[in-house]
């Protein structure tokens, strides 16, 4: 018969009072590290067996045990109990129940310290890699809608106020070079977590010859960690991960803030799908961007998540303490919520019908060839604040009748200077003025055009980097 006693109660002569049972215990959450912690078992197991400190005969039974257990909780039959307080000591009571002898052998030379830091740093390795690829297929998505509509003309803003025309390739390709950063620096996180604490026992290290490397390498660690008490107390990588997701998330936050404004009748200037809009409840002919608001409203909780954990880590004297148990749940919402919320964002994108002269029409207006009819004027030898006066007094006019600067006739621009000639009305024009911005990055087509080939060639060559991690630790 299974004991309700804990695996550590031998110098306890009370077990712990039933209402702290659930207050201490991690399983409820941390039983989401099965996977990686019975990875890490196994491994362990080869390595005491291949030397020496326990019987290999033992080392197999205990590796064949584990499956057996990986089996169960993948079918949905095993049983998770509160006396276990976490998935450690969950799985290890029922490889013992179920092998005897041989399984209570498998905790020999490590502690929950290093184990729990091995699984964690596992499920950390991989959540960057997925969250990495997923920041990946919505920047192809990204690459795809801007050549779509390559030669699409918007108003850029400043302060929410219309500056100057732009490409809306160009416009949509500033958030690929954002997500190009964040994948940086989900790969960054990976590497963080890319060293195996296990081997650092509780603190001090252990008297037993354990083979570190050789476990390191089953588990496609690139190395072992060099302090046991900073292996057992490091969260650094969690903090790293938590810190991309974060970043992410506040891209995707403005992005989607834009998705939204755009959406709105006031802007026109996309169509979201059904599939990606919600309804009300009482006005039948509203349509709104509730997933665009939701992932805008789901940010402000992973920068709680970073910020909980950076509170929790701060006073924290060495090596492992039990506030460390805080870890997990923080890190588990701030990567589900980060890969629902790329998810959506890709399917808005992929699906939005983009209305290109409800855009057009919206950069004609605002006075964006301002600047443009200056600097014309500066060419044929008028100082520049000489020519902003003669432009401003142009707009404030135009402001006054309701008119464009493209409605202006040369005439009229002349009654403001007689530096103004024909080639002044090829100044406003819209589509050369979005023509001239022909610097490295600018938002001329040729520019726009390159830096989609620059932008195809950068995600093919991370995409490449990533594959490369993946085999390297299969």
């Amino acid at each position: 018969m299974t004991s309700n006693k804990a695996l550590w109660g031998g110098r306890f002569e009370q077990q712990t009072e039933t209402s702290l049972q659930a207050f201490g215990a991690s399983l409820p959450f941390d039983r989401r590290l099965w996977y990686c912690d019975i990875l890490g078992s196994k491994a362990h197991a080869h390595m005491l067996g291949a030397q020496g400190i326990i019987p290999a005969t033992d080392a197999q039974e205990i590796a064949d045990g584990l499956d057996a257990i990986a089996a169960q909780i993948e079918a949905g039959d095993f049983v998770f109990d509160l006396v276990d307080e976490d998935i450690h000591m969950s799985i290890e009571r029922a490889l013992t129940a179920a092998i005897g002898d041989a399984g209570r052998r498998l905790h020999t030379g490590r502690s929950r310290n290093d184990q729990v830091a091995t699984d964690f740093r596992l499920f950390c390795k991989a959540q960057a890699e997925a969250l990495a690829l997923r920041v990946n297929e919505l920047r192809g998505v990204l690459i795809e809608v801007a050549c779509d509509h390559p030669s699409v003309v918007m108003p850029g803003y400043t302060h929410l106020q219309k500056a100057q025309p732009l490409l809306f390739a160009h416009h949509l390709l500033a958030y690929y070079w954002m997500l190009a950063r964040d994948f940086k620096r989900l790969v960054a996180a990976q590497d963080a977590a890319d060293e195996l604490p296990l081997g650092s026992a509780a603190l001090a290290g252990t008297s037993y010859p354990l083979n570190r490397r050789q476990v390191a390498d089953e588990l496609g660690f690139a190395a072992v960690t060099a302090n046991s008490l900073d292996a057992v107390s490091n969260r650094d990588f969690a903090l790293d991960l938590l810190y991309a997701c974060s970043v992410t998330m506040l891209h995707l936050s403005r992005l989607c803030e834009e998705l939204i404004l755009w959406s709105s009748s006031e802007f026109g200037f996309i169509t979201l799908s059904d599939a990606y809009s919600t309804g009300s409840s009482i006005m039948p002919q509203k349509k709104n961007p509730d997933f665009a608001e939701l992932v805008r409203g789901k940010t402000g909780r992973v920068f709680g998540d970073l910020q909980a954990l950076l509170v929790t880590l701060k006073g924290l004297p060495l090596a492992y303490n039990k506030d460390m148990q805080e870890d997990k749940e923080g890190v588990f919402d701030a990567v589900d919520t980060l890969e629902a919320s790329l998810r959506a964002v890709a399917g808005m994108l992929a699906t939005m019908q983009v209305n290109a002269e409800t855009m057009r029409a919206g950069a004609l207006g605002g006075f964006m060839a301002a600047t443009d009819l200056a600097d014309f004027l500066v060419a044929k030898g008028m100082p520049f604040r000489d020519a902003h006066e003669v432009v401003g007094r142009i707009v404030l006019q135009a402001e006054k009748t309701g008119r464009t600067l493209q409605s202006f006739s040369l005439a009229e621009l002349q009654a403001f200077s007689d530096v103004f000639d024909a080639e002044a009305l090829a100044a406003i024009d819209i589509d050369k003025v979005v023509a001239r911005r022909t610097t490295a990055g600018g938002t001329a087509p040729v520019q726009v055009a390159e830096q989609l080939n620059q932008a195809r060639r950068q995600l093919a060559a991370d995409t490449h980097l990533l594959q490369g991690v993946a085999s390297a630790t299969a």
